[in-house]
């Protein structure tokens, strides 16, 4: 008699890792993170408040933060967006230091979920369709040595300026090193789980959907997490060549200025805006892989 293989998957969701039986974390365990996190942040605070103390630091190239935070104002009047033929808009300085944020925030976000979205469609299909993937794999492996910046000439020519290049960007950033990764992901997919799957009589779909994919999507997440920091640089380096928006312009003109406290003012909401990023994304993380356990996705 054949098995069925809709109970197959049905033991197999039951069997899943239970939660660990340790207790539960008081309040006190759950802000140790937070509580290091700040620890270190003013670790490296005082060591260039320090340096600056002591002459070691030039305020002019290297102020430390108490100079380059206390004149917020003056610093996001820089934020204030301008069009291309250079005329800046009627907004304040707070609203426009808040929609630059959001503007990068927005282009990475976009190019992020299309890069893996795409990727992992692309990595399935090469591996499902052998004549798809004898025709495709030799031109990715050709193309993913090639730095994203270099591709900046090609998003300008395709797009033009505005938003896209720098989606787009942030697209190739991360499309190819998400499809490698997603073919190598498949093909070390335990094969016991398979063989068991096909004994219990299930489809290519049914395998794929309740075998592979969950099999994959851990280490998927990971590379995508690593490959975060990679896309707010291409980021930067796009909106500098006149998106008219968004914090790699803001860089761009204090470097052309000079304007160290800019500079680093402008650093500070990058890596701000980064971590939450980071965080945000760990939080969806652990909410779409529900099975795996917490301390195998990472902190």
């Amino acid at each position: 008699m054949k098995a069925n293989p809709t109970t197959f998957f049905a033991h197999r969701r039951a069997v899943r890792p239970a939660a660990s039986g340790r207790p539960r974390s008081g309040f006190a365990r759950r802000l140790m993170p937070l509580g290091w996190g700040v620890a270190s942040l003013a670790c490296f605070i005082a060591a260039w408040e320090l340096a600056w103390a002591a002459g070691w630091a030039d305020p002019l190239l290297l102020p430390p933060p108490h100079i380059f935070l206390r004149n917020f104002a003056s610093q996001a009047q820089y934020f204030i967006p301008t069009d291309v033929i250079g005329e800046t808009s009627n907004t304040t300085a707070l609203k426009s230091l808040a929609m630059t944020i959001v503007a990068t925030t927005l282009r990475v976000l976009s190019g992020l979920v299309l890069g893996f979205v795409c990727s992992v469609a692309m990595g399935v299909a090469i591996r499902y369709f052998r004549l798809f993937g004898n025709l495709t794999m030799p031109t990715i492996t050709l193309l993913a040595p090639i730095s994203p910046i270099a591709w900046l000439p090609v998003a300008i020519f395709l797009f033009g300026i505005g938003n896209a290049p720098a989606v787009f960007m942030v697209f190739i950033s991360l499309f190819f090193v998400m499809t490698v990764s997603t073919i190598i992901q498949i093909d070390n997919v335990c094969r016991t789980h398979l063989n068991v799957a096909a004994v219990m009589g299930a489809t290519r779909a049914q395998t794929f959907r309740h075998v592979i994919l969950p099999a994959i999507l851990p280490s998927l997440f990971m590379v995508l997490r690593m490959n975060l920091f990679g896309a707010w640089m291409v980021v930067l380096v796009a909106e500098a060549t006149g998106v008219g928006s968004g914090l790699g312009q803001v860089v761009m003109l204090a470097r052309n200025t000079f304007n160290s406290s800019l500079s680093f003012f402008t650093m500070t909401l990058i890596g701000v805006t980064g971590f939450a990023f980071d965080v945000a994304l760990r939080i969806v993380q652990r909410k779409v892989l529900f099975w795996v356990p917490n301390n195998g996705l990472g902190k």
